[in-house]
């Protein structure tokens, strides 16, 4: 991003934060190897809304799924062995989760039921799912990142069709995160974290993907771009993780706006929701924080 001008910056509120009576600092295998060890008593992720404007978010860890009405009040709609990440909500109501742990997910946000929907890619596990987007004729684009990285660029994207039928679009990612697919599914955009880059991989009828590149290089840090999202104009929104910063992209890659984190520095992923689609909410892991910028 080095080529242009600093873009405007604009700044947060905290929505709301995690209640004190669902914080568990612990040890968990999960924080053993992905936040160095330290006892945390949670990690916040895959915000999605509901048609009633409930936001629903991910607690990794502990594998909890929670509910956060519109004044920003929590209440628990699931817990279970698994470390859920990513979270879209399904046509039929259902919320979709990539876990890391146990694959892909259909969990009832009415009754907390949690049921597999692929647990396997043709009977071998996944490395460790992380994001997904669901597509126009109702596919489901999903991740697999496990500890993938420079120094194991092996990170895959899959495709599941609404007839059952998976394509692995691509075997090469060093660390796959957030995912965003094309309304018109010629392409998704993949944030390759450990990279700093979002890919640009262009889709095929047949499964397959070709010419494969880089839309967009960040300028590096600690973390990393993890959350993706279109806003309501075709921009992109990239949730860089570990510099407290969302960025907004247009169609040519080129930087239009800087949304700073007025919490903790991990801004781990995002949605837009309220009127005309304009609020932003982001998800601050490091506080357990829910962050609201209003995009004009």
């Amino acid at each position: 991003m080095g080529y242009f001008a600093p873009p405007p910056r604009i700044g947060t509120e905290v929505f709301t934060r995690l209640p004190d009576r669902f914080r568990r600092p612990r040890a968990t295998e999960w924080a053993r190897w992905n936040r160095g060890g330290r006892e945390i008593d949670s990690f916040l992720e895959g915000p999605c809304l509901d048609a009633e404007g409930r936001l629903y978010v991910t607690d990794i860890p502990s594998g909890r799924i929670f509910r956060i009405t519109q004044d920003g009040a929590w209440d628990q709609v699931a817990e279970y062995d698994g470390w859920p990440n990513g979270m879209k909500l399904a046509p039929d109501g259902m919320l979709l989760v990539t876990d890391y742990k146990r694959g892909l997910l259909r969990i009832d946000p009415t009754t907390g039921a949690v049921a597999p929907l692929l647990e396997t890619a043709r009977s071998e596990g996944f490395k460790g799912l992380n994001d997904l987007a669901l597509g126009a004729d109702g596919s489901i684009f999903f991740t697999d990142q496990g500890q993938t990285g420079l120094h194991d660029p092996t990170g895959r994207v899959y495709r599941l069709r609404p007839d059952g039928r998976l394509d692995l679009l691509i075997n090469t990612v060093p660390s796959p995160n957030g995912i965003v697919v094309a309304p018109d599914l010629s392409h998704c955009l993949v944030a390759v974290t450990r990279a700093n880059q979002v890919w640009r991989l262009p889709l095929h009828g047949d499964g397959a993907v070709t010419k494969a590149g880089i839309f967009i290089h960040l300028h590096g840090g600690p973390g990393g771009p993890d959350g993706l999202a279109w806003d309501r104009d075709g921009n992109l929104l990239v949730a860089h993780t570990g510099v407290a910063t969302v960025w907004r992209f247009n169609g040519r890659a080129e930087p239009t706006l800087t949304i700073a984190s007025c919490a903790g520095a991990s801004t781990t992923n995002l949605c837009l929701g309220g009127p005309e689609k304009r609020d932003l909410f982001i998800t601050e892991s490091e506080t357990g924080s829910i962050l609201r910028a209003r995009l004009e």
